[in-house]
């Protein structure tokens, strides 16, 4: 069963997901070149800390994951496209630097990534990576409507990917969020228009599409975490937390 929320409760969520967009924004200002992986992990938890927010990812362990993370936000660089471990590694100019985070703020979980190119300027074929998933979030979250299904969303992120020329995993992908990080439903990154459970007001969703320029595979790194594309590819991860209401999807985590 998908949790729903009343309109108060989904005011209550605000705060967690205002707190990380404003994160992910000072994280990513942060990420210059020179600057290394550990010191953004550092970052982020000195504002975690300061907020009274607790991480979603510090002591997370599922059955994929080789040890508890250990690290409060997830830093991946170039073929790596998800889970990346923060470790002893100075971003490069030209670097496509993935952030991904999720903390518990009041009893309430946000959780939200981008994709940035580090020092601003890289390869044409990087920035249109980026664009893509941008244009699959936004077509993601235009669907997250009452009355709506499930696989519209899905769908959606599917054929703006596919449309730009990329193949597309789903063997990772959005789920619901509330009081825990992963809740119902899974919503996998391409399916079928009207199919699914329908969408109604008081769902909370984060939707995450993500792309690897050549390919659609993906192995875990040595680390126990970190998933690489296959063929050495580089990889963009997008995210937000989304609420449906009456009205129309809400983006809790939108960034000023």
């Amino acid at each position: 069963m998908i949790p729903r929320h009343s309109p108060g409760t989904l005011d209550q969520m605000r705060p967690a997901g205002a707190f990380v967009a404003s994160v992910l924004t000072q994280v990513s200002r942060a990420a210059t070149p020179g600057t290394n992986l550990l010191e953004l992990d550092a970052l982020a938890h000195d504002l975690i800390r300061e907020a009274g927010a607790t991480s979603c990812y510090i002591d997370y362990h599922p059955s994929f994951g080789g040890s508890p993370f250990g690290k409060v936000i997830c830093t991946s660089v170039n073929d790596a496209a998800l889970h990346g471990l923060p470790h002893d590694y100075r971003l490069a100019n030209g670097d496509l630097l993935s952030l991904d985070f999720a903390v518990s703020l009041q009893g309430w979980v946000a959780d939200s990534a981008l994709s940035m190119i580090v020092g601003g300027q890289g390869s044409a074929a990087d920035q249109r990576l980026i664009d893509t998933c941008e244009e699959a979030l936004v077509a993601g979250i235009a669907h997250a409507q009452p009355g709506n299904r499930l696989g519209d969303i899905s769908a959606a992120i599917g054929e703006v990917s596919r449309a730009a020329g990329y193949s597309v995993n789903t063997d990772f992908g959005g789920h619901g969020v509330g009081r825990t990080m992963h809740e119902d439903p899974s919503i996998p990154n391409d399916g079928r228009p009207g199919s699914g459970p329908a969408l109604k007001p008081g769902m909370v969703f984060a939707i995450e599409p993500w792309l690897m320029h050549s390919t659609d595979e993906i192995y875990t790194a040595d680390d126990g975490w970190t998933l690489r594309s296959a063929d050495g590819s580089r990889s963009a991860h997008v995210e937000h937390t989304v609420a449906i209401t009456k009205n129309g999807p809400l983006v809790l985590t939108q960034r000023s």
